[in-house]
């Protein structure tokens, strides 16, 4: 019967383990010996294969399971070049954003000038800046903030 498997699996181009037998045509497999014969009960449905993935998901299903909680995100399971994980582009975007963001706000509380909010824009644009904190920074050392509408902001909180 082994033979007949083997041959059965390189006919349906599995395993020979994969292969099942019909329980009640043991008898005519038995009685087979060419490929034409093996091919004729497998189309019969006498020989047929087993279930097609009988790879277990259940590890797979635990590990997601953790991930989902956050865990096993440390570098060692990183997997990649250094912007694999996150893109250079998207490391810009969220920078620019935030700059933009900083900038615009100062702009509406009165604290930047029109004209410097736009020398600030065109510095965050050319990548001047590392973070907000670096445009605090500069805006400070170069005191681009309007010093009387900051002195009536002070004012107006208390």
């Amino acid at each position: 019967m082994n033979s007949k498997k083997k041959l059965a699996g390189k006919i349906l181009k599995i395993s020979p383990s994969k292969v099942r037998f019909e329980e009640g045509a043991l008898v005519d497999i038995e009685k087979a010996i060419t490929r034409s014969d093996i091919r004729g009960l497998i189309a019969v449905g006498k020989i047929y294969k087993s279930g097609e993935n009988e790879q277990s998901r259940g590890r797979a299903r635990k590990l997601l399971k953790q991930k989902r909680k956050g865990r096993r995100k440390n570098r060692g399971s990183k997997k990649g070049s250094k912007y694999a994980i996150v893109p250079r582009k998207e490391q810009w975007m969220t920078r620019i954003r935030a700059q933009r963001e900083f900038i615009k706000e100062l702009k509406d509380k009165e604290l930047l000038s029109s004209a410097n909010y736009h020398k600030i824009y065109a510095m965050c644009r050319g990548g001047y800046f590392r973070n907000v904190r670096h445009v605090k920074m500069f805006l400070n050392e170069h005191q681009m903030f309007d010093q009387k509408e900051q002195r009536e902001n002070k004012e107006n909180k208390k």
